[in-house]
């Protein structure tokens, strides 16, 4: 549950640093601030689907899954990337964290893959 909360809290947080950053035309520091609390709200996702799997276990469906979980390492390495790139230019950093949107919007089908092995394993 306090995981849940944690992921919670940062996302709650994304309008207020998105109206910032956008009234101050992508200025370094509303820039790097809206990058802090995404990558805040990536920690506290990933910190959530490992207190999952900590609590299903290590062959539980989620773990087998998400495996590696490259793609939410990635997205850390991008954000904090882009916070550092936002005092150097701000388009750039603004066009990584557009990066890792697009890579989350493209679905990802690990889940229902394994879904649909373990239904076609069951019968």
């Amino acid at each position: 549950m306090w995981a849940n909360l944690h992921l919670l809290f940062w996302q709650s947080l994304v309008p207020f640093v998105t109206g910032w950053m956008g009234e101050n035309g992508f200025a370094p520091v509303p820039t790097a601030l809206y990058g802090v609390v995404l990558l805040m709200a990536a920690v506290a996702y990933f910190v959530l689907e490992r207190a999952i799997i900590a609590t299903q276990g290590r062959d539980s469906l989620l773990a087998g899954a998400v495996g590696r979980d490259r793609k939410g390492r990635l997205s850390i390495v991008c954000y904090a990337t882009a916070i550092g790139l936002s005092f150097v230019n701000q388009w750039l950093a603004g066009g990584l964290y557009a990066l890792v949107a697009v890579m989350w919007l493209v679905p990802d089908a690990r889940i229902e893959r394994r879904l649909k092995s373990e239904e076609a394993a069951a019968q």
